[in-house]
């Protein structure tokens, strides 16, 4: 059964999620798990030369 309505999250209760997103905005490190691995593995072909550049 699903559920319609109204959803609760601490984290957005408290302000943890918005900070989390102010963080990332200013630093340009993603907060995610996969937002850092795409940044690192983005490094990493930069590094090598593997990955086009952004125009």
């Amino acid at each position: 059964m699903k559920k319609h309505g109204l959803s609760f999250s601490l984290k957005r209760a408290v302000g943890i999620s918005g900070l989390k997103t102010k963080v990332a905005s200013k630093t340009g490190i993603p907060t995610t798990r996969g937002g850092m691995e795409r940044k690192i593995g983005g490094a990493i072909l930069s590094a090598f030369g593997l990955k086009k550049s952004k125009k």
